[in-house]
C-alpha cells in the first residue's frame, strides 16, 4: 500500500516526528548517563554521533503533522514512572530507542529506502552499543 491520500500522508508524517523525538530524546539519555555518571567517553561519543544520524532533511515539514492533544497514549502508564536504578533508567531507553528506530525504519520503506536502511542501521547500531553499555558496566563493578 503506498501513502497517496493526504489523510494519510499526514498521519504517516504524525507517526515519524513521534518516533523521531522518542528515538533523539532516548539518545540523549543514554548519550548523558554514560557521559556524566559513568565517565565513559567512547560510549558518549559514539551514542552523540548517532543521535546527530538520526534526522531527517525535511524536519519542519514534519511539524505542521504533530498533534499532541488527539494522541490517545500519551499519559504515562505506572511502569514508565517507576524506576530501580540507573541502570534501569538506561535499559528503559535503550529499548524505548530501539523501538522508535524499527518504527522509522517501517515508516520510511514506504516513502524513502535509503533512509530506511539508515534507521536499520541505527537500530543495530543501539543492539551493540546497550550490549557494550551494560557488560562493560558489569565488568567495572
Amino acid at each position: 500500500m503506498k501513502i497517496n491520500q493526504d489523510t494519510d500522508r499526514s498521519k504517516l508524517f504524525r507517526l515519524i516526528d513521534a518516533n523521531l523525538n522518542r528515538l533523539k530524546e532516548g539518545v540523549r539519555v543514554i548519550e548523558d548517563i554514560n557521559r556524566y555518571l559513568y565517565d565513559n567517553r567512547e560510549v558518549a561519543s559514539k551514542l552523540k554521533s548517532l543521535r546527530h544520524l538520526a534526522k531527517i532533511e525535511n524536519y519542519l515539514d514534519l511539524l505542521p503533522h504533530r498533534d499532541i492533544q488527539n494522541d490517545v497514549l500519551k499519559e504515562s502508564v505506572q511502569s514508565e514512572m517507576e524506576r530501580e536504578d540507573i541502570g534501569g533508567i538506561l535499559l528503559a531507553n535503550y529499548k524505548r530507542t530501539q523501538e522508535a528506530a524499527r518504527v522509522l525504519e517501517e515508516s520510511f520503506k514506504l516513502i524513502d529506502h535509503e533512509k530506511s536502511e539508515e534507521f536499520k542501521k541505527i537500530r543495530y547500531e543501539l543492539y551493540d552499543l546497550e550490549k557494550e553499555n551494560f557488560f562493560e558496566r558489569k565488568t567495572r563493578n
